[in-house]
């Protein structure tokens, strides 16, 4: 189960809306095929780890790290039936599929063909693997990842606005591969003033001219269509779609000058006289987005974490202080009036990236 889990995570940021899946088949101790999903529409990993093992599948084992699907609604015939007529004896599952169209019965279908089925073999590491899909699964959002670049001190820009470059080459090289993973980056109106990002994914070198890799869809936030029509984000639009969430009040005519370019418009509701942010966030998971890595500034992040819409902090920490209260902070908004109402950092990782120092950790749930 442990090469079947090192196989499915190879499919990170490939598979989306789908869970990375990987498949070992082992006859007489030997491992006969082995595969793991690549992509949405593809073959599932089961399949393709049978047809590597030909008939050879017969008598043996398969290990998945999620229970094969059985049901119809999806583009890829259902995996059950061709493991069943395969002549395996036995399937091991690292974990059951929380989605409600399988849910247990693709096991109850390998059972009832007398196939043995073991359930549970590393399902933590399973269930950590596939948290994004689990989560969207669950609440039908994409897993919202919350970024940051700031000094030691939580700053991420001078009182003028000016934060280029607060870290080091390494830590936007590494921002740049986990664009290239992610379903979308959103960013809020006031980045794209302050800024005017592309947030594409990128090489570091040349000036980071060079697309490279799979390119996030790439959303932006603004209540009243004040972005200019020169914004990068409205370049390159037919390889990386750009879609531009708004409100009922913004201008019609401005509407049709972005549509007109390619970009998309989601007219949605307000909150608290700004697009919504759980209601951006639902659209997106409706349309098959089930990862977003917010790269806003403080008052988008402060949105996010208030209305307990992310799931993960990534923050790269730059050994510098800039010190000051009118220098920007990552979080924005009003402080919490006690220590205890701070929003506190599960399994959190510290990793050194050049100079700077990574913290990456999933948010703790509130209580």
């Amino acid at each position: 189960m442990k090469r079947a889990l090192s196989l499915a995570a190879r499919g990170i940021g490939k598979t989306t809306p789908n869970p990375m899946v990987g498949a070992v088949i082992v006859n007489q101790g030997r491992i006969v095929g082995q595969a793991y999903h690549q992509q949405a529409g593809k073959p599932h990993a089961e399949i393709l780890a049978l047809h590597k093992a030909g008939p050879r599948a017969r008598g043996g084992v398969l290990y998945v790290t999620l229970e094969p699907c059985c049901h119809l609604d999806k583009r890829t015939p259902p995996c059950v039936p061709l493991l069943i007529q395969s002549g395996l004896t036995r399937v091991c599952v690292a974990m059951p599929d929380p989605n409600p169209h399988v849910s247990g019965e693709g096991l109850q279908r390998l059972k009832k063909a007398g196939i043995q089925v073991v359930v549970g073999v590393m399902e933590q590491e399973a269930q950590q693997l596939n948290e994004v899909y689990r989560h969207w699964i669950r609440t039908g959002r994409p897993f919202v990842t919350l970024k940051g670049a700031m000094t030691l001190d939580g700053k991420i820009a001078t009182k003028t606005g000016q934060s280029k470059w607060i870290t080091g080459e390494q830590s936007r090289r590494d921002v740049h591969r986990v664009r290239s993973q992610v379903d979308a980056v959103m960013v809020g109106l006031g980045t794209i003033l302050a800024d005017n990002p592309d947030l594409s994914a990128r090489g570091i070198k040349h000036a980071m001219r060079q697309r490279v890799g799979r390119q996030p869809v790439r959303i932006v936030l603004d209540s009243h269509l004040r972005i200019p029509v020169k914004a990068k984000v409205l370049t390159w639009i037919h390889e990386q779609p750009t879609i531009i969430c708004t409100t009922a009040p913004a201008s019609k005519h401005k509407m049709k000058g972005l549509t007109d370019r390619g970009a998309q418009v989601w007219v949605l509701p307000k909150k608290k006289g700004m697009v919504s942010l759980k209601a951006t966030l639902g659209k997106l998971g409706k349309i098959g987005i089930s990862t977003v890595l917010i790269e806003g500034g403080s008052s988008l992040n402060a949105s996010a974490l208030q209305e307990g819409l992310v799931n993960q902090v990534r923050l790269y920490v730059a050994p510098k202080l800039l010190g000051g209260q009118d220098a920007k902070s990552w979080i924005g908004g009003a402080s919490p009036k006690t220590i205890d109402q701070a929003l506190a950092l599960t399994n959190a990782e510290y990793k050194k990236i050049g100079q700077d120092w990574l913290i990456v950790g999933n948010l703790a749930p509130r209580k």
